[in-house]
């Protein structure tokens, strides 16, 4: 989806399957992830990840294009921060890159703060990753 959509290249898969077979080896209850599914496949997700009993990482929001602009990224974020609170996570942060404008827009609607941006070459062509930070206390 993203090779077509920003011409990235493998290595995005690699980036995303390296730690989502570790996620899904973990027995951690604190940890978990929701999968949407569209006529029988998978056509989005979204994932939260222990950092520490203190810190989550919000991992692997994605959606299938026919998905969008529907409101099913704002439940997946909604039910994945509901989550955290109920883990008791203080804070929550998460990466994207920063031609995801709609991801970025919602972020900012639950409240998370852009606090680093790193511009390099990575997946087949120059991006500029963006972390974003949400205090849940």
């Amino acid at each position: 989806m993203y090779a077509k959509e920003y011409s990235w290249d493998h290595t995005f898969e690699a980036y995303v399957a390296g730690p989502l077979s570790e996620f899904a080896k973990s027995p951690s209850p604190r940890e978990k992830i929701w999968v949407v599914e569209k006529d029988g496949k998978i056509a989005g997700s979204v994932a939260i990840v222990e950092v520490s009993l203190q810190d989550a990482q919000l991992r692997w929001l994605l959606l299938h294009p026919d998905l969008r602009g529907q409101g099913m990224g704002k439940k997946l974020t909604e039910e994945a921060l509901r989550f955290c609170r109920a883990c008791g996570y203080r804070s929550v942060f998460l990466w994207t890159e920063k031609r995801l404008n709609a991801a970025a827009q919602l972020y900012r609607v639950f409240g998370f703060k852009l606090t680093e941006e790193k511009t390099h070459k990575l997946w087949g062509t120059t991006v500029t990753e963006q972390r974003y930070e949400l205090n849940l206390s």
